[in-house]
């Protein structure tokens, strides 16, 4: 059922659908959103320290689009562009186009790091259409649609008028490897023995993934292991968290498997969970509003906690696996678990920047979604470069 609702989410996304706006913008108001847009991104992002002056990237060929948006698709399309520069997975519009760039991590299953001339694969995600069609991390992606795999990074940001520099190279490699909504993927991958298949992968958009329970409870080497998949922001996660902790028997290893995770979730689900592992009210994650600072010149931090819950107490070891397809919320539990004093292992999660805000543009309605807040763990480790096992 999850699976359906998110693909008719996705679908309403991409369709054209009604006006933004109860009543038709004209010309001028669909411009001054798309005006607004990079001023919004330079008072509420709170990673501007990444750009060079601490302002977004922007080129002379975005700001030029932006004065020639004239009706709503224009709009969109600037908005979708224009977050992009941010090269950021985490910094999305709330709409979009059949066509649109697919998420990342959510609908990929390719995690690229550039390494010198080579587009290496350090991961690749469980039952996926790259895996069963035998990619392996180490292999190398070489080509995409034919292109070699440096040109079609180039070409990417070359389209906004930007450079391939520093973080946007995996960024653009990872879009690029994840593919446009609407159409299988054509890439070259090059295996550990030297050999190339160009090959034809359906896009994750089109993949009809079973229903499943939101969580899975297994035993494994007297383990009790209790895999999320992918609902870390749905309510009834809670009880099935509840009921297979119920379960567990005196003394029992719990482990907690975040390694399907991508689509994020809320504190709400993330806080009942670590609620079974504490005893009083603990430290689990730091915050920080640069946006505040920005407007008021007065910094604001704050420290969130994770309350015990009454009747629910887990007192033998809990351990966390995690990987490139743990986002968001499901790194921010790993971070909390780990201040708990849990044991986290894998490999790097998906490295996802920040809370996330809705900003919607005045005139028009549509959702900016932005990294708003910094996030910490409890040591003051940026949560997106928090390590397993560190």
């Amino acid at each position: 059922m999850r699976f359906v609702l998110s693909l008719l989410l996705a679908l309403a996304c991409a369709l054209p659908g009604p006006a933004l706006a109860q009543a038709e913008p004209d010309a001028a108001v669909w411009r001054r959103d798309a005006l607004s847009i990079e001023p919004l991104i330079n008072s509420q992002y709170a990673y501007l320290d990444r750009f060079p002056g601490g302002v977004m990237p922007m080129s002379p060929a975005l700001r030029a689009e932006a004065g020639a948006v004239s009706d709503r698709s224009a709009l969109l399309r600037y908005a979708e562009r224009a977050v992009a520069a941010l090269a950021d997975h985490h910094a999305i519009t709330g709409r979009s186009f059949a066509d649109s760039w697919s998420l990342v991590p959510s609908y990929s299953d390719l995690w690229i790091e550039p390494e010198g001339d080579v587009w290496r694969i350090t991961a690749v995600r469980e039952d996926s259409p790259a895996a069963r069609a035998g990619v392996r991390a180490g292999d190398t992606l070489t080509a995409v649609a034919g292109a070699p795999t440096r040109e079609a990074v180039a070409a990417f940001w070359s389209d906004l008028g930007l450079t391939a520099d520093g973080e946007r190279a995996g960024y653009a490699a990872r879009v690029l490897a994840a593919g446009r909504r609407d159409r299988p993927r054509d890439l070259t991958i090059r295996g550990a023995d030297g050999s190339e298949r160009r090959l034809a992968l359906a896009n994750l958009y089109a993949v009809q993934r079973p229903d499943g329970p939101a969580v899975e409870v297994r035993e494994a080497g007297g383990d009790r292991v209790i895999r999320f998949n992918d609902s870390l922001g749905d309510g009834g996660t809670i009880a099935a968290f509840d009921a297979a902790m119920a379960e567990v028997r005196e003394g029992q290893r719990v482990v907690l498997d975040l390694t399907e995770t991508p689509g994020g979730g809320n504190t709400v689900v993330a806080r009942a969970i670590m609620g079974w592992f504490v005893d009083a009210p603990t430290a689990y994650q730091i915050h920080n509003l640069p946006a505040e600072e920005r407007e008021t010149g007065v910094p604001r931090q704050w420290i969130e906690q994770v309350l015990p819950r009454p009747g629910k107490r887990h007192r033998g070891p809990v351990a966390v696996r995690v990987g490139r397809w743990t986002g968001s919320m499901g790194e921010g539990l790993a971070v909390g678990m780990d201040a708990l004093g849990a044991e986290v292992t894998g490999g790097p999660m998906a490295g996802l920047r920040g809370a996330v805000y809705d900003h919607r543009l005045e005139h028009s309605g549509l959702v900016i979604k932005l990294p708003t807040e910094r996030l910490y763990a409890v040591d003051g480790t940026p949560r997106e470069a928090f390590v397993p096992g560190r």
